[in-house]
């Protein structure tokens, strides 16, 4: 049974679709005008996270993920966030391009990097410039409804026309008069409202006709109009990052519930903010990190994954290397696992007794595996699991007491529930048993069975890291007149004295 933490109702509930077997998932896309960072990236990894848990667990699932392309203004720190420049706008000033050129360059970027980190793609990433007719058309609605005001060719929503404003955040009317920072607009009745729509100056690069005159859509207004068309007036579950919650997300929910008179999300997960060592990201402390800043420093994305989905997504994640580089370390050990299971799996049963078919691995460890998520996504818990899994199997691996059935029924439940850590895991081909290879220059099948199974017990061995056991296969190989090289790729090289 499945149970998330529910932002809007501060409590985990358990998870019920509004139609049977099926999930509406909408998760708040990038503003296209610069990379993704790691901390964007871990909000788009827990999503997919989610997503393919939903899939495990029998769900059909559709994903919209927003592409905003228009809209998303500089000072989205103060308030409402409808102040400043067009991001979008801004940048394509800076590089002498066109706000087109800019967005799709950096929306392939954005794919790119989803791709790289094995992120399942969203069913569809509908642009915001594509939908302008469908926010006017809101806009209009929540006009007509009392909701919203026109002046000036600005377009506003009355936040004290809805009383449950601030039910996500807790920013309610008292609280925002009391505390907020709040940007003063003429054409605003109460400085805590916020826009639909913006009237464009002449040198504005991006605006379309409406029947407030020419302008351009308010941030907000975006997510609302998308979700409601591909997903319906009341959408499962809305993802986004803690920094969304005010002013975004409860505007969302304040425009989207006037307009349809529905409740508008059942399920908000949001995840905490990432600090590197220790510290708020920020490109002038030189702590700011995108996916080929990761890359260069000889990490792979795969690392990149396991290091972010080894902190809980509610927690305040700290990225440091030394993360990575356990992060390395874990990814060398669940491969290396894999490829030993896969040796047994190609090798005929050479002195192996059954000791490991007492042991029910599968439903012991799967249990587990489905019992952590199904508490709020509780990844690193599952991640224990596995690892527990790895040392329980190594030790009947290194003692050639596990079976040829039991290593592929484990291999099973691997491949089933890495389809929920999408982990692209390195299988070293050369490792398996009974290839077409060589070792030295002489055929692997001229080799006596007895130094065949010394050395791949001593290849276990050191991807165990139990070098002492390592050294003592080596010895006892030597001693029977063989020598043991290792290679660059995680293989071996035997030869006769």
């Amino acid at each position: 049974m499945l149970k998330l933490y529910n932002t809007l109702a501060k409590t985990k509930e358990e998870f019920k679709p509004v139609v049977l077997g099926k999930v509406g998932l909408y998760s708040c896309g990038p503003t296209v005008y610069n990379y993704i960072h790691i901390g964007n990236i871990r909000a788009y990894l827990n999503a997919d996270i989610l997503r393919r848990y939903l899939i495990y667990c029998g769900y059909e699932v559709r994903h919209i993920k927003n592409i905003t392309d228009v809209g998303h203004l500089t000072e989205d720190d103060i308030a409402q966030g409808d102040s400043g420049e067009d991001k979008i706008s801004k940048k394509a000033g800076a590089e002498n391009k066109t706000p087109e050129e800019i967005a799709r360059f950096y929306e392939d970027a954005f794919k790119k990097d989803e791709e790289l980190m094995d992120i399942l793609p969203a069913n569809y990433f509908p642009r915001a410039t594509a939908h302008v007719p469908a926010m006017i058309k809101m806009i209009e609605g929540l006009i007509k409804k009392g909701f919203a005001y026109e002046k000036n060719g600005n377009v506003f929503f009355d936040v004290t026309k809805f009383n449950d404003y601030g039910k996500l955040s807790g920013n309610t009317l008292a609280n925002l008069k009391v505390g907020a920072r709040l940007e003063e607009h003429p054409d605003k009745k109460n400085p805590w409202d916020f826009a639909l729509w913006l009237a464009a100056p002449k040198e504005h690069l991006m605006k379309w006709v409406s029947p407030w005159g020419e302008g351009y859509p308010g941030w907000h207004i975006e997510c609302s109009a998308m979700s409601m068309e591909y997903l319906g007036d009341t959408v499962d579950i809305h993802t986004g990052g803690e920094d969304n919650i005010f002013p975004h997300h409860e505007a969302e929910i304040a425009q989207s519930e006037c307009f349809s008179g529905k409740k508008f999300v059942n399920f908000w997960l949001h995840n905490r903010h990432l600090l590197v060592n220790g510290e708020k990201m920020s490109k002038s402390k030189g702590n700011f990190y995108i996916l080929k800043d990761i890359l260069d420093k000889n990490y792979s994305p795969m690392e990149l994954r396991l290091a972010l989905l080894s902190s809980h997504y509610r927690s305040q994640m700290n990225f440091t290397w030394e993360v990575m580089e356990q992060a390395k370390s874990n990814l060398q050990k669940i491969s290396a696992w894999v490829n030993n299971l896969k040796n047994i799996e190609s090798r005929d049963a050479i002195n192996r007794v059954s000791t490991g078919d007492g042991i029910d691995f599968v439903h012991i460890y799967e249990k587990r595996f489905e019992e952590a998520i199904d508490d709020d996504l509780n990844i690193p818990l599952a991640l224990s699991v596995v690892y527990e899994l790895i040392t329980e199997t190594n030790k009947f691996l290194a003692e050639d007491k596990l079976s040829i059935a039991t290593a592929e029924n484990i291999l099973k439940f691997w491949e089933k529930i890495n389809k929920v850590l999408g982990l692209k895991v390195k299988i070293f081909v050369t490792t398996t048993f009974t290839l077409k290879r060589n070792i030295g220059d002489v055929a692997i099948s001229n080799f006596p069975e007895e130094i065949i199974r010394l050395a791949e017990k001593r290849k276990v061995a050191r991807d165990n890291k139990d070098f002492q056991k390592s050294d003592e296969l080596r010895k006892e190989i030597e001693k029977a007149g063989y020598i043991i090289e290792d290679l660059k790729d995680n293989n071996y090289k035997l030869t006769k004295k």
